[in-house]
C-alpha cells in the first residue's frame, strides 16, 4: 500500500515536472525564492500593524517567528530524522526523468516540503487574523500559497507528497498560532 503511494507519487511528480518549459523557468524559480517575498511580507506585516496597537504587533510578530521556527523545526525533523525519504534530484531510480531547474536541489532528503508548511501557514495565520477586516485575503493568501508549493515540483525539489505533507502541516501549524496568538492577545489585553 505505501509502496504504490510512493510510486504513484513519483509518477505524478514526474508528470507534473515536465509539464514546465523553459519559457516558465526564470518565474518560478523566482517564485520559489523567498528572499523575493520580503516586500509581500511587509505589507502584510503593515496590513496587521493597521488592525492592532504596537504592544500586540511586536507580540504578533514574536508569535509568527515562533511559528515559522517550530515549521522548520519539525521539517527538519521529518527530513533528517524520521522519514529521510530522498528528493527527486538524489534519487538514481529516476534520474534523467525529470527537470531540475534549480542547480542545486537542497540537502539529500525532502519530506516534507519547509516551502509548502512555511507559506502556508503564513497563509492561515494572516489569513484569520486579517480577514475581519480585509475578507478577501483568503483568497489571495492561499493560492499563493499552493503555487509555492507547486513551484517545488515545477523546479524539482520536492515529490507531490512532500508539498501536500507540507501544506497540511503548515495549515495546521497556522491555525494553532493564530489560537495560541488570540491567546496571548487576551492574556496580556493587549487587544
Amino acid at each position: 500500500m505505501i509502496e504504490e503511494l510512493v510510486n504513484l507519487d513519483v509518477d505524478l511528480f514526474i508528470y507534473l515536472n515536465n509539464l514546465g518549459s523553459e519559457t516558465w523557468d526564470a518565474f518560478w524559480m523566482f517564485y520559489t525564492t523567498k528572499f523575493n517575498w520580503i516586500p509581500f511580507y511587509a505589507v502584510l506585516a503593515y496590513l496587521i500593524f493597521k488592525q492592532v496597537n504596537t504592544k500586540m504587533f511586536i507580540l504578533t510578530l514574536l508569535v509568527i517567528a515562533l511559528m515559522i521556527t517550530f515549521t522548520d523545526q519539525v521539517t527538519n525533523l521529518f527530513k533528517k530524522v524520521l522519514v529521510m525519504r530522498l528528493r527527486p534530484c538524489h534519487n538514481e531510480d529516476i534520474d534523467g526523468l525529470f527537470r531540475l531547474v534549480k542547480a542545486y536541489c537542497g540537502g539529500q532528503y525532502g519530506y516534507f516540503s519547509g516551502h509548502a508548511s512555511n507559506s502556508m501557514s503564513i497563509a492561515i495565520f494572516t489569513s484569520l487574523m486579517l480577514k475581519s477586516k480585509y475578507k478577501y485575503i483568503p483568497y489571495i493568501m492561499i493560492p499563493w500559497a499552493m503555487a509555492m508549493g507547486y513551484s517545488r515540483i515545477y523546479i524539482g525539489v520536492h515529490y507531490p507528497l512532500d508539498v501536500v505533507s507540507g501544506m497540511l502541516f503548515g495549515m495546521l501549524s497556522g491555525y494553532l498560532f493564530y489560537k495560541l496568538d488570540n491567546y496571548l492577545q487576551s492574556r496580556f489585553r493587549l487587544r
